[in-house]
């Protein structure tokens, strides 16, 4: 690897993690426990975009683990790990399907998947099945924000690449 893509690649992940930590202390959007923007998915699909899974993976593991130390959201580790992962599998997917033009539309069905692995390890871990009650609500705001994500992605990319 070369100096400016270790370079880029750093700060990629540094942006991420400032967004996911301002986005952290942010108050809560709806009264919906779980719904939050996911801001910092914008550099996901940017690094995605720009070098390719791995790299782009490694910023999103990176995030995850130093954004929950710092934000003092340790607990939540398995909330974001769950979600960052299903989530990332499926972006990988669809990103080698459809043109740069639709990231947008890879971004929502990332944030499905990330909101419907969440539910399942909420499920899991409070031994609760009541939570998938909240799934559909859930699932409208992983439209809503993976949509704005996506087009953020979009025109960084657009952006970056001039």
């Amino acid at each position: 690897m070369n100096t400016k893509k270790l370079t880029r690649l750093s700060l990629l992940t540094a942006l991420a993690l400032i967004i996911f930590i301002v986005e952290a202390q942010l108050p809560p959007i709806a009264p919906i426990p779980g719904i939050k923007m996911g801001l910092a998915n914008i550099i996901t699909l940017v690094a995605l975009y720009m070098y390719g899974p791995k790299e782009a993976f490694t910023v999103l593991f990176l995030r995850i683990i130093l954004g929950n130390m710092f934000s003092g959201q340790v607990s939540a580790l398995m909330y974001s790990a769950a979600g960052g992962v299903f989530c990332f599998a499926v972006m990988c997917a669809l990103y080698k399907i459809l043109p740069r033009d639709l990231i947008w539309v890879v971004s929502v069905f990332g944030a499905i998947a990330h909101v419907t692995a969440q539910v399942f390890v909420a499920a899991l871990i409070t031994e609760t099945p009541a939570v998938f009650w909240y799934l559909p609500l859930l699932l409208v705001s992983a439209v809503i924000t993976g949509a704005f994500t996506g087009l953020c992605a979009y025109y960084c990319l657009k952006r970056w690449n001039k």
